[in-house]
C-alpha cells in the first residue's frame, strides 16, 4: 500500500471515529428554559423545560438538578417515565432551599443512556436571567 492510500485510510478512519463520538452525545437532554420564583417562606419553586429525543423506557430524560456554585446539589426532580410524545416538556419542583448568599444556580439534566448532559443553564436568581453554558464533565 502506498503512502497516499495509507494517509487516505487514516483520514477516513479519523472522520469515522469523530462522527461516532459526536453522535454518541447528540441525544443528550437539553434544558430549554427555567422559571424560578421565591415563595413567602423564602423557598423557591423551579419550573424546568427539557427537550430530549425520548425513545421509551430504555432511553429517556430521567432527572434534573439545581446546583449551587460550590457544586452542592440544592434540589433534584426525578422523572419516572419517558415523554416520547410530549416534547419539550416542563416539570416543577417546590420547596427548594437556597442559602441567602447564593446568587446563581445551574440547572443540569440527565438521561438514562448518556447520564448528565454537558449542556446546562445558569440562572441569576435576582434578575431571573437564564444563560446557556457548557460544563466540562467527563463522560462515561
Amino acid at each position: 500500500m502506498t503512502n497516499k492510500y495509507l494517509i487516505r485510510y487514516l483520514i477516513m478512519g479519523l472522520f469515522f471515529l469523530a462522527s461516532i463520538s459526536v453522535s454518541a452525545y447528540a441525544n443528550e437532554v437539553e434544558v430549554v428554559d427555567v422559571q424560578a420564583n421565591q415563595a413567602s417562606d423564602k423557598t423557591w419553586r423551579f419550573s424546568v423545560t427539557l427537550k430530549h429525543a425520548d425513545e421509551g423506557w430504555d432511553h429517556y430524560a430521567n432527572q434534573w438538578q439545581i446546583i449551587a456554585p460550590n457544586n452542592k446539589i440544592l434540589g433534584t426532580r426525578t422523572l419516572y417515565h419517558p415523554h416520547v410524545n410530549e416534547q419539550p416538556f416542563t416539570r416543577s419542583l417546590n420547596g427548594v432551599k437556597i442559602p441567602a448568599d447564593i446568587r446563581t444556580v445551574r440547572i443540569i439534566a440527565r438521561d438514562t443512556v448518556h447520564g448528565l448532559s454537558t449542556k446546562a443553564v445558569q440562572l441569576e436568581l435576582s434578575s431571573k436571567e437564564v444563560k446557556k453554558i457548557t460544563l466540562n464533565l467527563k463522560k462515561k
